[in-house]
């Protein structure tokens, strides 16, 4: 199951997982989705490693914002992953 968790002002739409739990570790994946003229541009990190799944079209410059939004979003995705995503009205 993916949550939404933002829209960013280029339309990169922001996703992320249930909790996801591997060898007794708790993870959670965070997918970056924008559209383009060919289909879309793609991304997904895997918290807490930091680990990038998958990179297709983002720029390294916008990988390094993404990921400083992970560094600093880290525990709110979390705390979403465990409650079924953010309770919007």
């Amino acid at each position: 199951m993916m949550y939404p968790y933002m829209i960013l002002s280029d339309e990169t739409e922001i996703v992320h997982s249930h909790i996801i739990e591997i060898n007794g570790e708790k993870t959670v994946e965070v997918h970056f989705e924008r559209a383009t003229d060919f289909g879309f541009d793609t991304a997904r990190c895997s918290l807490p490693s930091y680990k990038w799944i998958k990179i297709d079209g983002f720029s390294d410059n916008e990988i390094d914002f993404f990921e400083n939004l992970l560094r600093s979003n880290a525990h709110l995705f979390f705390k979403y992953a465990e409650i079924g995503g953010i309770k919007i009205a």
